[in-house]
């Protein structure tokens, strides 16, 4: 009888070992996987991300866009690269740019819920996320699954209480779902979060123009 309990209890430590392990995987540097619906489209887009710097690639047409940032949310570069017409720009965001944009997010309050499911492999919970400017109010699933940098988060959902798996990203006035698919720790190359080079240096306001003003 106390091999069968020793044996039962070996088990139980063995199987929590085994729990808090998983639980305590660290992503430090790698690429999060994005499945969203752009202007009706399905689009698949890749955050690139380290404890220092992110970047948020992306396909808009013809073009290869690509948000660059930093951890303290000081410095914003957009690169638009459109291969078919030779055409490579870099838009540099200036402080007051910066402090614009930062002041158009939202403000988000989070409550807990108790729902739970499945989604992409990872465990989550859902919780409401309500804007203060807006009101208006999301649902956001998150998962404790791994710990990871706050760069691989949107800054409005950092106080979410876990990594967000499903939500809606605020993206110049427009909503996007986003759901996450995968996220694999990987060491990027030297120089992912720079400006290339051959990249024409444009203002964001001449970024804008092209765009139509928006």
């Amino acid at each position: 009888m106390n091999i069968k309990i020793l044996t039962a209890a070996l088990g139980v430590t063995l199987t929590t070992i085994a729990i808090n392990a998983k639980a305590q995987t660290a992503y430090t540097q790698g690429i999060v996987s994005y499945s969203s619906m752009m202007n009706g489209n399905k689009t698949e887009a890749k955050e690139y991300f380290s404890a220092d710097s992110s970047m948020y690639a992306f396909e808009a047409g013809p073009a290869d866009i690509k948000l660059l940032a930093n951890a303290t949310h000081s410095y914003f570069a957009v690169l638009v690269d459109v291969p078919v017409a030779s055409k490579f720009f870099a838009a540099v965001a200036n402080p007051s740019e910066i402090e614009d944009g930062q002041s158009q997010m939202p403000s988000f309050t989070f409550a807990p819920t108790t729902e739970t499911k499945v989604i992409s492999g990872f465990n989550c919970k859902k919780v409401i996320a309500t804007d203060a400017k807006s009101k208006k109010s999301y649902d956001v699933w998150i998962t404790n699954d791994f710990t990871f940098p706050a760069t691989a988060v949107q800054p409005y959902y950092a106080n979410a209480g876990g990594f967000p798996v499903q939500y809606t990203m605020l993206m110049q006035g427009q909503e996007v779902p986003i759901t996450v698919t995968s996220i694999v720790q990987k060491d990027l190359p030297k120089g992912t979060f720079g400006i290339p080079a051959d990249a024409q240096r444009i203002t964001l306001d001449e970024l804008k123009a092209m765009r139509g003003g928006n």
